[in-house]
C-alpha cells in the first residue's frame, strides 16, 4: 500500500544556482547533496516545515534515462517557463511576498486574492514557476 509521496522532481537548468536559489533566497534546507559512483550528483531540499518531502533538483541534461534530444526539448521546456512545479503554501502570502521580493526572487504576479486564498506566482532561476498561496482558511475568520 503507498502511504505518501516523499519525493518529487524539479528539472533545472543548474544546479548550483538552483541550490543557491532554494536554500539562500526561499530558505529551504538540504536534505542530501551526494556524488553517485557516476559522477551523477543527488541533490534534494526541502522546506523546513516538511522534513517528510524531498525535492530533487534534477538536472535537464542527458542521462541513460533521457537522450540528448529530449533533454534539449526539456530545458527549453523549462526556459520558457511553462512549467509548473506545484505549490508553495504559506501563512500570510503578503509578507513573504515582500520577503523573497527583497531578496530578488522574481515574480510573474503579485499576491492576488481567488476564491481559495490569497495566491502570488513565483519563479525560480531556471524558469519554473509555483504558486505561493495563502490558503482561505488561513485568514478568513469563521462566520458565527
Amino acid at each position: 500500500m503507498i502511504q505518501r509521496l516523499s519525493h518529487v522532481t524539479i528539472y533545472v537548468l543548474d544546479q548550483d544556482e538552483a541550490y543557491d536559489f532554494y536554500i539562500n533566497k526561499l530558505g529551504f534546507e538540504v536534505r542530501m547533496d551526494a556524488k553517485m559512483d557516476n559522477g551523477f550528483r543527488w541533490l534534494t531540499i526541502g522546506p523546513k516545515g516538511q522534513p517528510d518531502l524531498q525535492i530533487i533538483l534534477m538536472p535537464t541534461t542527458p542521462t541513460p534515462m533521457m537522450d540528448k534530444e529530449t533533454s534539449d526539448t526539456l530545458r527549453s521546456l523549462v526556459k520558457k517557463g511553462v512549467l509548473s512545479g506545484g505549490v508553495f503554501k504559506t501563512a500570510n502570502c503578503q509578507q513573504t511576498y515582500e520577503e523573497l521580493k527583497a531578496k530578488g526572487v522574481e515574480f510573474v504576479q503579485p499576491p492576488t486574492e481567488r476564491f481559495y486564498g490569497i495566491e502570488a506566482l513565483v519563479k525560480d532561476n531556471s524558469g519554473n514557476w509555483f504558486s505561493m498561496t495563502q490558503p482561505k482558511e488561513a485568514y478568513e475568520v469563521p462566520s458565527k
